[in-house]
């Protein structure tokens, strides 16, 4: 285990903000899990490659960086069983997968971060979610100093959702993600953009697709600092859907099973006129209105300020408030992004 104290976390996260943290702890075996010491009295955050993350202000929490690598695979007659260790690059693990002919994560390729922050998130995009092929997440408990099991019911997995972020938050940290891809596959195209391929499409070319669309969207981190998506889409309940409908009728809206409606979050921030908006150094991206932009700024309280404004102006113009899915993170450790303002209103 290495511990480096008074670090700047600026490498460490997609905004390109900076923050430091009192002490830093690399981890790159399970040995080095055991030998962290007791944080139960003082702030930390887990951190994976900081794609979803932002330091809200200048001074971060203590970081514990898990850096397990390795990918092991075991072939039955029916499917692939794959085990991930927490430290692999997720997209570098869909190329894998199907460059080995295993196949199923191609619509969740270009999104940004490692294995071991996916099921936190239950990362989605394109009619995918990761719950749809993880089986079970190995989790090392701080309590009892062991790696446990943890079964795909047990994760709980919702939309950008789990119990890693509400039962299960920091009270241990995810070494490895088991997934099972079955050999019968069938390309999902069922979202706008890859309906364009042939029913007939291979997983390379499905994959193909799913990058080519991301990279028309989103604005590449390294080229221009940022997260992602940054809002999550909010689900509404059918009255209210049907309202934003008949004012416009092509309102982006996704039945849910639950008879409740996902709209999509970068259409209400399109249409409230904030699609290339800036203000201190960061910005409503000019192309895709989800994703805010760090132009020039160390500040991540500059994002926040942005984001704050985004949400209102959408509220007052929709009636519908949309909140971030990046994690928000103070000296504090994560906070709620309500939370966050409030603080920053009182500064």
């Amino acid at each position: 285990m290495e511990l480096i104290q008074e670090y700047s976390l600026l490498a460490h996260n997609s905004f390109n903000v900076d923050a430091t943290c009192p002490a830093i702890y690399f981890l790159t075996t399970i040995a080095d899990f055991e030998l962290l010491p007791n944080l139960a009295e003082q702030p930390f955050y887990i951190l994976g490659e900081g794609s979803n993350t932002l330091f809200v202000n200048d001074a971060a929490p203590v970081i514990i960086k898990p850096d397990l690598m390795g990918i092991s695979i075991d072939e039955s007659s029916d499917g692939f069983t794959v085990n991930v260790q927490s430290g692999e690059n997720w997209h570098e693990l869909v190329k894998t997968c199907l460059a080995k002919g295993i196949y199923g994560l191609e619509n969740l390729a270009l999104i940004p971060g490692s294995v071991g922050a996916a099921p936190v998130q239950n990362i989605g995009a394109y009619g995918v979610e990761l719950s749809d092929f993880c089986q079970q997440v190995s989790w090392f408990e701080f309590s009892t100093q062991t790696v446990k099991k943890i079964s795909k019911q047990e994760c709980q997995f919702s939309y950008r959702n789990s119990t890693f972020k509400q039962a299960l938050y920091n009270k241990g940290i995810i070494t490895e993600v088991e997934f099972y891809f079955p050999k019968k596959w069938c390309a999902n195209l069922s979202y706008a953009g890859l309906n364009e391929l042939e029913d007939n499409a291979t997983a390379t070319q499905v994959m193909d697709k799913v990058i080519s669309l991301r990279q028309a969207k989103l604005p590449d981190p390294e080229l221009l600092p940022n997260a992602g998506s940054f809002f999550k889409n909010p689900i509404l309940n059918e009255a209210k859907a049907n309202k934003i409908k008949a004012d416009y009728p092509t309102a982006p809206m996704y039945k849910q099973c639950n008879g409740k409606v996902k709209l999509a979050a970068g259409w209400l921030i399109e249409k409230a006129g904030l699609k290339g908006v800036r203000m201190h150094g960061v910005g409503v991206h000019e192309h895709q209105a989800l994703v805010l932009v760090n132009y020039e700024s160390k500040h991540g309280e500059d994002l926040i300020k942005l984001a704050k404004y985004v949400q209102q102006e959408v509220l007052a113009k929709f009636d519908v408030i949309i909140n971030p899915e990046v994690r928000m993170i103070s000296a504090q450790g994560e906070q709620d992004f309500a939370k966050v303002i409030t603080f920053q209103e009182h500064q």
